[in-house]
């Protein structure tokens, strides 16, 4: 029988009959029996029950985000500028009489005083001039009482017509400009003293002298103005910063609205920082701002002035330095994490409204102070800002919010920046 069942290609052997037989004492079922489909159809209602009672899924929970309420506070308008050290006074000796160089009388590099000997120029040509000088005074003064004598007795020999009226009068012309002969030669040995004095070439101020132009020996003159050292005061010192025109107008409209308080030319700190990025020990204080905007660069010079005990700060040397200019008391300070920026970079932060849904706003930052953003625009007092939470919802979304308390504030209080400023119009008074 199998063999005939192989022969029989592309022929299948035919379905077995829906019965039930005997085989091995076991009775087999096929599948179309009348109790396969009853079974068949009982789990197909059970299924169909079962899916009916599935319990529904639950409403999606509303996200909750940590808040801070905004307030306002005090912060200090800071502005970081380039520029350059400068002595406080600077003198430039030169000569002033013309000779041989004798000798030097300092060392170079050396602190000096006001009135301190530098050089000594040969002063034998001054002397012999002021000696001569002095001669001449001396003749004028004895041809001067011979002709005061003179007009005396022709006075009286002229009441009595003894003298002619004009011989009185050539002798009183007489007396009159051998006076004048005088005071001239006495003007004389008083400018042969003055040049004598020139041989003898003092320091003009206190401060730190520079190397020497010319040594014993040398031959120097007045007329050419023989620059022979310079002294220059470096306690305190002088600190050129340049601020670019609009800075200073943005800070000036700033005060004319109201927005900054500042602090006057008396009361402004500044901070410098070094050309290692060290900053300096000890605060400067503003000097002036100055009227004219240069036409090639577009900017301003601010002048400060620093204490310079351990004379840190030479002259010419680079620095930068951080103003003070006045405070913005309507500012508010918020955590780093609560600003976020958006692809044009413009910074941006998530409000909660009234309804408690987000909505996002666009801030004005004024840099960073405290690792806090100082927000100069873009938030009011009581405002809630996201400070956490903030990366699971979307503007208009409702949320949940946990207060976190009000945002930082800064150390100087609005009084205190009252005050400065109250401070800086009585200095100000003051020095008027």
């Amino acid at each position: 029988m199998f063999k005939g069942l192989v022969s029989q290609r592309g022929h299948r052997p035919a379905a077995p009959q829906a019965n039930m037989t005997r085989h091995s004492g076991i009775h087999a079922i096929t599948p179309g029996t009348p109790i396969i489909r009853a079974v068949a159809v009982l789990c197909a209602t059970i299924g169909l029950a079962a899916c009916s009672d599935k319990p529904q899924a639950p409403a999606a929970a509303t996200p909750e985000v940590n808040v801070m309420r905004v307030q306002t506070t005090a912060v200090p308008v800071s502005v970081e500028l380039p520029g350059r050290v400068s002595a406080h006074l600077v003198a430039e000796v030169q000569a002033r009489a013309t000779g041989i160089v004798l000798k030097r009388t300092f060392v170079e590099g050396s602190q000096v005083k006001a009135g301190q000997l530098l050089y000594q120029i040969d002063p034998a040509p001054y002397q012999a001039t002021l000696d001569n000088a002095v001669a001449t005074l001396a003749k004028a003064r004895a041809t001067l009482i011979a002709a005061q004598a003179q007009a005396d007795r022709y006075k009286v020999l002229v009441a009595a017509n003894a003298v002619s009226k004009q011989d009185y009068d050539n002798a009183v012309a007489s007396a009159g400009e051998a006076q004048a002969d005088v005071q001239a030669d006495a003007a004389s040995v008083e400018t042969a003293k003055i040049n004598l004095s020139y041989t003898n070439v003092y320091s003009p101020i206190s401060g730190r002298i520079g190397k020497s132009s010319v040594t014993p020996g040398a031959y120097v003159q007045s007329s050419g103005a023989t620059e022979l050292a310079t002294v220059q005061q470096l306690d305190p010192v002088y600190v050129d910063l340049t601020q670019s025109s609009v800075d200073g107008l943005k800070l000036r409209r700033a005060a004319a609205e109201g927005k900054v308080t500042l602090t006057g030319p008396h009361a402004a700190k500044v901070q410098l920082i070094l050309e290692d990025g060290q900053p300096y020990q000890g605060d400067g204080h503003l000097e002036f701002s100055d009227v004219t905007v240069d036409q090639t660069t577009g900017s301003v010079t601010v002048r400060a002035t620093f204490d310079n005990p351990q004379n840190v700060l030479l002259p010419g040397m680079y620095v930068r330095a951080r103003i003070d200019e006045g405070y913005n008391e309507q500012a508010v300070l918020l955590p780093e994490a609560a600003v976020a920026h958006d692809q044009k970079g413009n910074a941006t932060a998530l409000v909660v409204n009234a309804q408690n849904q987000i909505e996002s706003r666009q801030l004005t930052t004024g840099g960073v102070k405290n690792d806090n953003w100082v927000i100069e625009k873009g938030l009011e007092a009581g405002d809630r800002v996201v400070i956490s939470g903030g990366m699971k919802v979307q503007p208009g979304e409702t949320v949940k919010t946990v207060d976190q308390g009000a945002t930082p504030t800064s150390t100087v209080a609005p009084a205190t920046a009252s005050n400065s400023a109250s401070a800086a119009v009585a200095a100000s008074a003051g020095a008027v």
